[in-house]
Protein backbone atom coordinates (compact mmCIF):
# COMPACT_ATOMS: atom_id res chain seq x y z
CA UNK A 1 0.00 0.00 0.00
CA UNK A 2 1.41 3.42 -0.90
CA UNK A 3 1.62 6.13 1.70
CA UNK A 4 -1.12 8.38 0.21
CA UNK A 5 -3.60 5.51 0.54
CA UNK A 6 -3.17 5.60 4.31
CA UNK A 7 -2.17 9.18 4.98
CA UNK A 8 -3.87 12.01 3.15
CA UNK A 9 -3.08 14.71 5.74
CA UNK A 10 0.22 15.76 7.39
CA UNK A 11 1.06 13.80 10.50
CA UNK A 12 1.01 16.93 12.68
CA UNK A 13 -2.69 17.41 11.84
CA UNK A 14 -3.80 14.18 13.55
CA UNK A 15 -5.75 14.73 16.78
CA UNK A 16 -4.80 12.93 19.99
CA UNK A 17 -7.17 9.99 20.43
CA UNK A 18 -6.43 9.98 24.17
CA UNK A 19 -8.49 13.16 24.47
CA UNK A 20 -11.94 11.89 25.40
CA UNK A 21 -13.75 13.93 22.73
CA UNK A 22 -11.70 12.44 19.89
CA UNK A 23 -11.83 8.97 21.44
CA UNK A 24 -15.64 9.09 21.50
CA UNK A 25 -15.84 10.19 17.87
CA UNK A 26 -13.86 7.16 16.75
CA UNK A 27 -15.01 4.44 19.14
CA UNK A 28 -18.37 5.73 20.35
CA UNK A 29 -20.15 6.22 17.06
CA UNK A 30 -22.82 3.94 15.59
CA UNK A 31 -21.26 4.22 12.12
CA UNK A 32 -17.93 2.90 13.50
CA UNK A 33 -19.47 0.04 15.46
CA UNK A 34 -17.39 -2.63 13.71
CA UNK A 35 -14.19 -0.84 14.70
CA UNK A 36 -15.36 -0.62 18.32
CA UNK A 37 -16.13 -4.36 18.43
CA UNK A 38 -12.63 -5.28 17.23
CA UNK A 39 -11.07 -2.86 19.73
CA UNK A 40 -13.08 -4.23 22.67
CA UNK A 41 -12.35 -7.85 21.74
CA UNK A 42 -8.63 -7.06 21.63
CA UNK A 43 -8.82 -5.79 25.22
CA UNK A 44 -11.12 -8.48 26.60
CA UNK A 45 -9.26 -11.38 25.00
CA UNK A 46 -7.00 -11.77 28.06
CA UNK A 47 -9.93 -12.26 30.44
CA UNK A 48 -11.18 -15.25 28.42
CA UNK A 49 -14.63 -13.85 27.73
CA UNK A 50 -16.71 -14.90 24.77
CA UNK A 51 -16.00 -12.72 21.75
CA UNK A 52 -18.36 -9.79 21.25
CA UNK A 53 -20.35 -10.02 18.04
CA UNK A 54 -22.81 -7.16 18.46
CA UNK A 55 -23.05 -4.03 20.60
CA UNK A 56 -25.62 -1.32 21.24
CA UNK A 57 -24.51 2.11 22.46
CA UNK A 58 -26.10 3.45 25.64
CA UNK A 59 -26.17 7.03 26.95
CA UNK A 60 -26.53 6.35 30.65
CA UNK A 61 -26.28 9.48 32.79
CA UNK A 62 -24.34 8.99 36.03
CA UNK A 63 -25.42 11.10 38.97
CA UNK A 64 -22.84 13.34 40.63
CA UNK A 65 -20.69 11.94 43.39
CA UNK A 66 -21.65 14.83 45.66
CA UNK A 67 -24.92 16.58 46.35
CA UNK A 68 -24.46 19.55 44.00
CA UNK A 69 -22.58 17.79 41.20
CA UNK A 70 -23.93 17.85 37.69
CA UNK A 71 -24.85 14.70 35.81
CA UNK A 72 -22.00 13.26 33.74
CA UNK A 73 -22.12 11.00 30.71
CA UNK A 74 -19.73 8.09 30.48
CA UNK A 75 -17.20 8.19 27.63
CA UNK A 76 -18.47 5.01 25.97
CA UNK A 77 -21.07 2.60 27.32
CA UNK A 78 -22.19 -0.41 25.28
CA UNK A 79 -24.35 -3.45 25.85
CA UNK A 80 -23.25 -6.69 24.22
CA UNK A 81 -25.35 -9.42 22.63
CA UNK A 82 -25.29 -11.13 26.05
CA UNK A 83 -26.63 -7.95 27.71
CA UNK A 84 -23.38 -7.31 29.54
CA UNK A 85 -22.44 -3.66 30.03
CA UNK A 86 -18.98 -2.41 29.04
CA UNK A 87 -17.92 1.08 30.08
CA UNK A 88 -14.77 2.53 28.47
CA UNK A 89 -13.14 5.63 29.95
CA UNK A 90 -10.04 7.43 28.69
CA UNK A 91 -8.12 9.79 31.00
CA UNK A 92 -5.49 12.17 29.65
CA UNK A 93 -4.41 13.58 33.03
CA UNK A 94 -4.07 12.13 36.51
CA UNK A 95 -6.62 13.57 38.95
CA UNK A 96 -5.45 11.17 41.69
CA UNK A 97 -8.89 9.63 42.15
CA UNK A 98 -8.92 7.08 39.35
CA UNK A 99 -9.46 3.89 41.37
CA UNK A 100 -12.28 5.15 43.59
CA UNK A 101 -13.90 7.01 40.74
CA UNK A 102 -13.81 3.79 38.70
CA UNK A 103 -15.52 1.80 41.47
CA UNK A 104 -18.15 4.51 41.82
CA UNK A 105 -18.97 4.49 38.10
CA UNK A 106 -18.88 0.69 37.95
CA UNK A 107 -21.41 0.48 40.81
CA UNK A 108 -23.74 2.94 39.10
CA UNK A 109 -23.71 1.05 35.81
CA UNK A 110 -24.16 -2.31 37.59
CA UNK A 111 -27.03 -0.91 39.65
CA UNK A 112 -28.73 0.56 36.56
CA UNK A 113 -29.72 -2.97 35.47
CA UNK A 114 -31.99 -3.51 38.47
CA UNK A 115 -35.63 -2.83 37.65
CA UNK A 116 -38.66 -2.95 39.94
CA UNK A 117 -39.60 -6.54 40.72
CA UNK A 118 -36.34 -7.89 39.31
CA UNK A 119 -34.35 -10.45 41.33
CA UNK A 120 -30.68 -9.86 42.12
CA UNK A 121 -29.85 -13.13 40.40
CA UNK A 122 -30.72 -11.46 37.10
CA UNK A 123 -27.90 -8.93 37.40
CA UNK A 124 -25.28 -9.50 34.70
CA UNK A 125 -21.53 -8.76 34.72
CA UNK A 126 -20.40 -5.19 34.23
CA UNK A 127 -16.99 -4.49 32.73
CA UNK A 128 -15.03 -1.26 33.04
CA UNK A 129 -12.05 -0.43 30.83
CA UNK A 130 -9.84 2.51 31.80
CA UNK A 131 -7.21 3.83 29.40
CA UNK A 132 -4.85 6.07 31.38
CA UNK A 133 -2.23 8.40 29.96
CA UNK A 134 -0.26 8.18 33.21
CA UNK A 135 1.25 5.56 35.51
CA UNK A 136 -1.21 4.29 38.09
CA UNK A 137 0.23 1.16 39.71
CA UNK A 138 3.80 1.29 41.01
CA UNK A 139 3.59 -2.37 42.02
CA UNK A 140 3.93 -3.65 38.43
CA UNK A 141 5.49 -2.85 35.07
CA UNK A 142 2.58 -4.50 33.25
CA UNK A 143 0.62 -2.01 31.15
CA UNK A 144 -2.64 -4.02 31.19
CA UNK A 145 -4.00 -5.12 34.57
CA UNK A 146 -7.35 -6.85 35.16
CA UNK A 147 -9.15 -6.91 38.50
CA UNK A 148 -11.89 -9.25 39.81
CA UNK A 149 -13.34 -10.17 43.20
CA UNK A 150 -11.19 -12.92 44.78
CA UNK A 151 -11.00 -14.75 48.11
CA UNK A 152 -7.93 -13.48 49.95
CA UNK A 153 -6.17 -16.77 50.80
CA UNK A 154 -7.15 -19.32 48.17
CA UNK A 155 -7.71 -16.79 45.36
CA UNK A 156 -10.91 -18.30 43.95
CA UNK A 157 -13.28 -15.84 42.36
CA UNK A 158 -16.39 -14.82 44.28
CA UNK A 159 -18.38 -13.94 41.16
CA UNK A 160 -17.80 -12.70 37.62
CA UNK A 161 -19.95 -9.58 37.98
CA UNK A 162 -16.96 -7.25 38.42
CA UNK A 163 -14.21 -6.96 35.85
CA UNK A 164 -12.06 -3.83 35.68
CA UNK A 165 -9.26 -3.23 33.19
CA UNK A 166 -6.58 -0.57 33.57
CA UNK A 167 -4.38 0.17 30.56
CA UNK A 168 -1.44 2.48 31.27
CA UNK A 169 -0.26 4.07 28.04
CA UNK A 170 3.12 5.30 29.33
CA UNK A 171 4.13 1.76 30.27
CA UNK A 172 2.88 0.44 26.94
CA UNK A 173 4.88 2.95 24.87
CA UNK A 174 7.98 2.29 26.95
CA UNK A 175 7.72 -1.47 26.34
CA UNK A 176 7.08 -0.94 22.63
CA UNK A 177 10.20 1.25 22.33
CA UNK A 178 12.16 -1.46 24.16
CA UNK A 179 10.90 -3.96 21.54
CA UNK A 180 9.20 -6.08 24.21
CA UNK A 181 5.94 -6.09 22.21
CA UNK A 182 5.17 -7.36 18.75
CA UNK A 183 2.10 -5.69 17.20
CA UNK A 184 2.23 -8.16 14.31
CA UNK A 185 0.91 -10.93 16.53
CA UNK A 186 -0.69 -8.80 19.24
CA UNK A 187 -3.91 -7.10 18.13
CA UNK A 188 -4.23 -5.00 21.29
CA UNK A 189 -0.73 -3.59 20.74
CA UNK A 190 -1.80 -2.36 17.29
CA UNK A 191 -4.75 -0.44 18.67
CA UNK A 192 -2.76 1.02 21.54
CA UNK A 193 -0.16 2.24 19.06
CA UNK A 194 -3.01 4.05 17.34
CA UNK A 195 -3.84 5.78 20.64
CA UNK A 196 -0.20 6.50 21.39
CA UNK A 197 0.88 8.02 18.06
CA UNK A 198 -0.07 11.60 19.00
CA UNK A 199 0.83 13.49 22.18
CA UNK A 200 -1.63 16.39 22.21
CA UNK A 201 -0.29 17.86 25.44
CA UNK A 202 3.20 18.35 24.00
CA UNK A 203 2.09 18.81 20.37
CA UNK A 204 4.18 15.86 19.27
CA UNK A 205 3.62 13.05 16.78
CA UNK A 206 5.69 9.86 16.84
CA UNK A 207 6.66 9.19 13.23
CA UNK A 208 8.15 5.79 14.11
CA UNK A 209 4.75 4.67 15.41
CA UNK A 210 3.06 5.85 12.23
CA UNK A 211 5.52 3.91 10.11
CA UNK A 212 4.75 0.69 11.97
CA UNK A 213 1.01 1.35 11.82
CA UNK A 214 1.29 1.98 8.10
CA UNK A 215 2.75 -1.50 7.59
CA UNK A 216 0.28 -3.12 9.99
CA UNK A 217 -2.69 -1.56 8.17
CA UNK A 218 -1.72 -3.49 5.04
CA UNK A 219 -2.90 -6.71 6.75
CA UNK A 220 -5.50 -5.28 9.13
CA UNK A 221 -8.58 -3.93 7.37
CA UNK A 222 -10.24 -2.57 10.54
CA UNK A 223 -7.06 -0.71 11.50
CA UNK A 224 -7.05 0.86 8.07
CA UNK A 225 -10.73 1.80 8.47
CA UNK A 226 -9.91 3.42 11.81
CA UNK A 227 -7.20 5.48 10.14
CA UNK A 228 -9.73 6.73 7.60
CA UNK A 229 -12.17 7.83 10.31
CA UNK A 230 -9.31 9.40 12.28
CA UNK A 231 -8.20 11.43 9.27
CA UNK A 232 -11.72 12.64 8.54
CA UNK A 233 -12.02 13.72 12.17
CA UNK A 234 -8.63 15.45 12.05
CA UNK A 235 -9.46 17.61 9.03
CA UNK A 236 -13.02 18.64 9.89
CA UNK A 237 -13.03 22.28 11.01
CA UNK A 238 -15.99 21.72 13.32
CA UNK A 239 -14.46 18.62 14.91
CA UNK A 240 -11.07 20.30 15.30
CA UNK A 241 -12.66 23.27 17.06
CA UNK A 242 -14.49 20.99 19.50
CA UNK A 243 -11.38 18.86 20.05
CA UNK A 244 -9.11 21.84 20.72
CA UNK A 245 -11.65 23.37 23.12
CA UNK A 246 -11.85 20.10 25.04
CA UNK A 247 -8.05 19.68 25.13
CA UNK A 248 -7.63 23.25 26.40
CA UNK A 249 -10.18 22.66 29.15
CA UNK A 250 -8.42 19.46 30.28
CA UNK A 251 -4.99 21.11 30.35
CA UNK A 252 -6.35 24.20 32.13
CA UNK A 253 -7.85 22.00 34.85
CA UNK A 254 -4.57 20.14 35.17
CA UNK A 255 -2.69 23.43 35.52
CA UNK A 256 -5.10 24.63 38.19
CA UNK A 257 -4.51 21.49 40.22
CA UNK A 258 -0.73 21.81 39.86
CA UNK A 259 -0.85 25.49 40.85
CA UNK A 260 -3.04 24.74 43.86
CA UNK A 261 -0.66 22.05 45.07
CA UNK A 262 2.38 24.29 44.55
CA UNK A 263 0.90 27.33 46.32
CA UNK A 264 -0.46 25.27 49.18
CA UNK A 265 2.86 23.54 49.62
CA UNK A 266 4.78 26.83 49.51
CA UNK A 267 2.52 28.59 52.03
CA UNK A 268 2.37 25.58 54.31
CA UNK A 269 6.16 25.17 54.26
CA UNK A 270 6.79 28.78 55.21
CA UNK A 271 4.21 28.92 57.98
CA UNK A 272 5.12 25.50 59.33
CA UNK A 273 8.82 26.35 59.44
CA UNK A 274 8.19 29.63 61.27
CA UNK A 275 5.92 28.06 63.87
CA UNK A 276 8.12 25.03 64.27
CA UNK A 277 11.26 27.07 64.79
CA UNK A 278 9.49 29.28 67.31
CA UNK A 279 8.26 26.32 69.33
CA UNK A 280 11.61 24.59 69.05
CA UNK A 281 13.55 27.62 70.23
CA UNK A 282 11.31 28.00 73.25
CA UNK A 283 11.88 24.39 74.15
CA UNK A 284 15.57 24.82 73.47
CA UNK A 285 15.89 27.29 76.35
CA UNK A 286 15.08 24.44 78.69
CA UNK A 287 16.58 21.40 76.97
CA UNK A 288 19.40 22.93 75.02
CA UNK A 289 19.51 24.90 71.80
CA UNK A 290 20.65 22.01 69.61
CA UNK A 291 17.89 19.62 70.69
CA UNK A 292 15.29 22.37 70.51
CA UNK A 293 16.19 23.29 66.95
CA UNK A 294 16.07 19.65 65.88
CA UNK A 295 12.66 19.08 67.40
CA UNK A 296 11.47 22.43 66.12
CA UNK A 297 12.37 21.53 62.57
CA UNK A 298 10.59 18.19 62.87
CA UNK A 299 7.55 19.94 64.30
CA UNK A 300 7.83 22.49 61.54
CA UNK A 301 7.72 19.78 58.88
CA UNK A 302 4.55 18.35 60.39
CA UNK A 303 2.94 21.76 60.74
CA UNK A 304 3.98 22.52 57.17
CA UNK A 305 2.12 19.49 55.90
CA UNK A 306 -0.89 20.22 58.09
CA UNK A 307 -1.08 23.72 56.63
CA UNK A 308 -0.83 22.18 53.16
CA UNK A 309 -3.78 19.91 53.99
CA UNK A 310 -5.85 22.88 55.11
CA UNK A 311 -5.01 24.83 51.98
CA UNK A 312 -5.82 21.96 49.63
CA UNK A 313 -9.08 21.24 51.45
CA UNK A 314 -10.13 24.86 51.03
CA UNK A 315 -9.43 24.47 47.29
CA UNK A 316 -11.97 21.59 47.23
CA UNK A 317 -9.49 18.77 46.69
CA UNK A 318 -10.63 15.35 47.92
CA UNK A 319 -9.03 13.54 50.86
CA UNK A 320 -7.44 11.06 48.45
CA UNK A 321 -5.91 13.85 46.37
CA UNK A 322 -4.57 15.52 49.53
CA UNK A 323 -2.99 12.26 50.74
CA UNK A 324 -1.32 11.91 47.34
CA UNK A 325 -0.03 15.49 47.42
CA UNK A 326 1.27 15.51 51.01
CA UNK A 327 2.28 11.86 51.59
CA UNK A 328 0.58 12.08 54.98
CA UNK A 329 -1.26 9.13 56.48
CA UNK A 330 -4.90 9.16 55.42
CA UNK A 331 -5.99 9.12 59.10
CA UNK A 332 -4.12 12.39 59.71
CA UNK A 333 -5.65 14.00 56.65
CA UNK A 334 -9.13 12.89 57.63
CA UNK A 335 -8.61 14.21 61.17
CA UNK A 336 -7.59 17.65 59.89
CA UNK A 337 -10.49 17.77 57.43
CA UNK A 338 -12.89 16.77 60.22
CA UNK A 339 -11.54 19.57 62.42
CA UNK A 340 -11.90 22.09 59.61
CA UNK A 341 -15.46 20.95 58.88
CA UNK A 342 -16.47 21.16 62.55
CA UNK A 343 -15.13 24.72 62.81
CA UNK A 344 -17.25 25.99 59.92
Amino acid sequence: MSEPALRRIPLEKFVDLKVDYAFKQLFGSEKNKDITVVFLNAILKRSGRQAIKEIAFDNLEIGGEYQDDKQSRLDILVKTQDNEFINVEVQLTNQYDMVKRTLFYWSRVYNSQLQKGMGYNKLLPTITINICNFNLFDQTDAFHNIFHLYEQEEKFRMDDVLEIHFIEMNKFIKQWHAKKLNPWNDILARWLLLLGMVDGRNKKVYNEIFQELEELAMKDEKLQDAFGVWQDLSRSKEEIYAYEARLKYILDEEAKLDDARYLADKEGRQKGLEEGLEKGLEQGLEQGLEQGLEQGLEKGKLLEKEETVKRLFKLSLTAEQIVEATSLDSAIVERIIKELSSNK
